[in-house]
């Protein structure tokens, strides 16, 4: 494999720590160009000291010193980590200028795929999905003819709740949304999984990474996290990727194509496994997931822009304490409610609904709390 020149967007995260742990085991083949973190300062000057990389920058203070990173520093691929919409930008940054995207921001292909993956293909830039799921569909479509693909299938832990009753959780809080049962994630998306909006906004990641008609795509709870997505054909065959619930996997995945990477997890044992289960997700319970698919059906990135945002938001306040875990869901149904949204086909139409989403659902946030 030819040494690689990367630059990591959210290096301080969990992501980004792990994507530097694949490195660790792998130091002959990267050279790393920059490091960008949100605000953990201290974090980031004993990264960049480690790894020797002089160009580094704190998000925090605004966007301009990381898009000036990416425009200037010699780079073959870039990590983007960042947590949310903050990932749009460095996104569109780096395919913008032909250079191969490692995505682990969900967010920036739900509120700006189209425009981000049809820049990719004129650039050139390869987009390689970090999320488990979508880099277990990249797997198993590789070498396929995608007309001969007949459903897509992401599976899901089902979250923290996955076993708590329906009616019980109008009680639960923030330490028990946190307590995930597989993976061990930041904060939001934690509390993402647990809602299952993970699973909403990785049917629209999926829709836009490989083109798929949304009516082919599908979700099944499987509690193990050991198949991380499948593909049916119609022959009847189904491939599915499967390994231990280690996010270290998918990232050496997308750092390295063509090559795999050691990257210190352990190989699947079948009989450590056991057995596989699988079960069809409850709509009641799982009413982030039920909103994400009615936006799904319409296609349009405007309510995606809306329905992101908004569950920003949502889990932020959630977090603080200022929104209870069924608020969550209500919330993201008030501000969808409100806005009449197209299709946009510029970022600064996609910034400008997103601002408009954050401020409506701050309001539904206070008018909650009266």
């Amino acid at each position: 494999m030819t040494k690689k020149r990367i630059g990591i967007v959210g290096s301080t995260g969990s992501i980004g720590r792990q994507a530097l742990d694949v490195i660790r085991l792998n130091r002959e083949l990267f050279d790393i160009s920059f490091l960008c973190a949100n605000s953990s300062e201290e974090l980031l000057k004993e990264q960049a000291a480690e790894f020797g990389v002089d160009a580094v920058c704190l998000a925090a203070g605004g966007a301009q010193s990381l898009v000036k990173l990416i425009r200037e520093q010699e780079l073959d691929l870039v990590l983007v980590a960042a947590v949310g919409a903050a990932g749009i930008v460095p996104a569109w940054e780096t395919v913008n200028r032909g250079i191969d995207l490692a995505l682990a921001n969900k967010e920036s292909i739900v509120a700006a795929g189209r425009i981000i993956l049809d820049r990719a293909k004129e650039t050139g830039a390869s987009v390689i999905p970090v999320d488990s799921e979508h880099s277990a569909i990249h797997q198993c479509l590789m070498g396929q003819r995608i007309e001969d693909v007949q459903k897509v299938i992401l599976t899901a832990s089902g979250g923290a709740f996955r076993n708590t009753p329906n009616d019980a959780l109008g009680h639960v809080g923030v330490s028990e949304a946190l307590n995930h049962p597989n993976w061990s994630m930041g904060s939001k998306i934690t509390v993402d999984s647990a809602t299952m909006m993970n699973k909403g906004l990785e049917l629209i990641e999926a829709r836009f990474l490989f083109d798929i008609d949304p009516s082919i795509l599908d979700v099944v709870i499987h509690p193990q996290s050991i198949i991380h997505s499948a593909v049916q054909f119609i022959d009847g065959s189904t491939l599915a990727q499967l390994g231990w619930p280690d996010m270290r996997t998918p990232i050496s995945f997308a750092m390295g194509l063509p090559s795999r990477l050691e990257c210190g997890v352990k190989p699947l044992d079948l009989f450590e496994v056991g057995r596989l289960d699988f079960r069809k997700p409850d709509y009641d319970k799982y009413r982030c997931l039920a909103l994400a698919l009615e936006v799904l059906k319409k296609d349009n990135n405007g309510p995606m822009i809306v329905m992101n945002a908004a569950n920003e938001i949502a889990v932020e306040q959630f977090l603080l304490g200022n929104v209870s875990y069924l608020g969550i869901a209500e919330v993201i149904e008030e501000t969808l409610s409100i806005f009449d949204t197209g299709d946009f086909s510029t970022l600064e139409e996609v910034f400008e609904t997103d601002k408009k989403a954050r401020e409506t659902a701050r309001y539904s946030v206070k008018r909650m709390n009266g």
